[in-house]
């Protein structure tokens, strides 16, 4: 048996005790974990070719996995204005104009990040920023990346003149009172008008974008992730970087199905399944039942404080219904979008209809397909239960809560909502003790990926930016515990994986993070800045500290 991995003077954490293993070292073949045991006789195991690393009393984890990333388009999204740290629009104005000053004639602009809180009470739109983009096409994303806004000349160049019509029931060109447009496009469907008509990178661009972003993930301790989107060229950009042997994360990819797709393009999102290489692999399929709240673009049981929020992604919601059914029935676990109650509670109801009429097959009862439903910012008491009822995952991402709300309601979100609704904002803590699976992740490229400070978020739920400030709503806080089981063990079993991953045991796969500290003792808010020294990768070191 060859060794190429042994790590030596471990701590080896379990996810789910929360003990330390009795054993301080591990050695690893054919990326797996191959034996547990005292240093001695794990050395032992090592030969001339054996990458040997004294750990010096690091803390081994199982392999952190984001439960929901972008990193294909996020690498795209993120190449351009960095927008999130601008707070107000005096400081929107100032960052455009040192971005425009930057253009060549005629060139595009490319923002990301921006929070509608920096509008106040203004309506969201381009009429802030006319005088800073006098002639310059712009394409600013919100931070959401639900919508977007474009400037009067990428409108122009786009023939962008007044409102459209979409499949998708919630996209929107926003207009005046003279149908002229704002500038707000909400949701892909929309945001695509304008983006049809900007430069695109070359495919080598593509490539060396996405090979970086996901270089900085493993650095970040990611050894894995459930990519929620196929689209383009994602695919073959995977296969190449697997090819080359310059993938250093394990991607699990779920392509989207849209509002509007027939029988042929559901059997085709079915036979795609399975498809990947050696550190990728299609399993699953994404779909949306709403938008966001931010934009007035969620479904809500009632309206929010502008009368929006009303309406499905999906015009015909009961054809969401029977396409969860068409997955389910092959044995394809969906991971729907759905942020309002009203998304959550008619995404509850299809796998439950799906269920019921699966008949007595493999996929019929709750350990079966394993559906999940994404986001759940806003769920009330009756759906909670539910969750655990019927099998489905909790997919959330508490540091949304802790970047884009506050804890005295004043923001966007949170205004929108009202007081009774905002109260109940991302129950973790609630979905956890009702028994659900709940799996952690950064949606990244709209919040940041590093997966500590996933985890942190999840304990103090306050912004990282200002940790002074007060937590929202800490009573749904998860223990250190909980937040490290929900990005190993539990992001395994969502995976349908828990065999072969989320644990430290023999057989199971050698993707493995590596900590300076103890991150069940390190206090939340300290814990972003605990090192990563080691990360591995299918018994492959993809990051290593210097001090290491």
């Amino acid at each position: 048996m060859r060794t190429p991995l042994v790590l030596l003077s471990a701590r080896l954490l379990d996810p789910v005790t929360g003990a330390f293993l009795p054993q301080t070292a591990l050695a690893v073949s054919g990326g797996r974990i191959a034996a547990l045991g005292e240093d001695r006789e794990i050395r032992a195991l090592a030969d001339p070719t054996t990458t040997v690393v004294d750990l010096k009393g690091a803390v081994v984890t199982p392999g952190l996995v984001d439960g929901h990333l972008h990193p294909v388009s996020g690498a795209e999204l993120t190449h351009g204005l960095d927008l999130s740290g601008c707070r107000d629009l005096a400081e929107v104005r100032a960052a455009l104009a040192r971005g425009v000053r930057g253009l060549a004639r005629g060139q595009w602009l490319n923002g990301w990040g921006l929070d509608p809180n920096v509008f106040g009470d203004q309506p969201v739109g381009t009429a802030p920023f006319d005088s800073v983009l006098d002639g310059v096409p712009a394409f600013l994303l919100l931070f959401d990346a639900h919508s977007a806004l474009a400037s009067r000349r990428a409108l122009e160049l786009a023939g962008v003149d007044g409102p459209r019509t979409f499949d998708q029931a919630s996209a929107q060109v926003v207009c005046d009172e003279h149908g002229r447009p704002t500038g707000l496009l909400q949701e892909d469907a929309a945001c695509e008008l304008v983006e049809r008509a900007a430069p695109r990178p070359t495919r080598q661009e593509q490539r060396e974008r996405l090979a970086a972003a996901l270089r900085s993930m493993a650095a970040a301790g990611l050894t894995g992730g459930h990519v929620m989107d196929a689209n383009g060229s994602s695919l073959d950009l995977l296969a190449e970087l697997d090819a080359a042997g310059e993938l250093p994360l394990r991607l699990r990819v779920a392509p989207w199905c849209q509002p509007g797709t027939d029988g042929d393009g559901v059997r085709a999102i079915v036979d795609q399944q399975g498809r990947g290489g050696r550190l990728w692999q299609v399993a699953g399929v994404k779909l949306f039942m709403d938008g966001t709240i931010d934009n007035g673009t969620a479904w809500l049981e009632r309206p929010d404080c502008h009368g929006e929020s009303t309406h499905a992604f999906w015009p015909d919601p009961a054809a969401y219904t029977e396409v969860i059914g068409a997955f389910h029935r092959a044995g394809v676990p969906t991971a729907t979008h759905a942020i309002g109650d009203a998304a959550v509670r008619h995404a509850l109801d299809s796998v439950e209809t799906a269920r019921a009429t699966a008949g007595s097959g493999a996929g019929a009862g709750v350990g079966g397909v394993r559906h999940r439903i994404e986001h759940i910012e806003t769920v009330p008491d009756d759906t909670l239960n539910r969750f655990a009822e019927l099998g489905v995952l909790a997919s959330m991402q508490p540091t949304h809560c802790c970047e884009f709300t506050r804890a005295d309601h004043t923001d966007n979100w949170s205004r929108r909502l009202g007081e009774e609704r905002a109260a109940r904002a991302w129950r973790c803590r609630d979905l956890w003790d009702s028994g659900a699976t709940v799996v952690l992740g950064s949606d990244w490229p709209i919040a940041p990926y590093p997966p500590l400070g996933v985890m942190a978020g999840a304990r103090h739920r306050r912004p990282g930016r200002d940790l002074s400030q007060p937590p929202h709503a800490p009573e749904q806080a998860l223990t250190a515990l909980e937040a490290l089981r929900a990005m190993t063990a539990n992001a395994a079993y969502a995976a349908s994986e828990e065999h072969e991953a989320g644990r430290l045991a023999v057989g199971h796969r050698a993707d493995l993070t590596v900590l300076g500290g103890d991150p069940l003792t390190t206090p939340a808010t300290e814990l972003p800045d605990l090192p990563v020294l080691l990360t591995v990768l299918d018994g492959r070191p993809t990051h290593r500290h210097r001090d290491l």
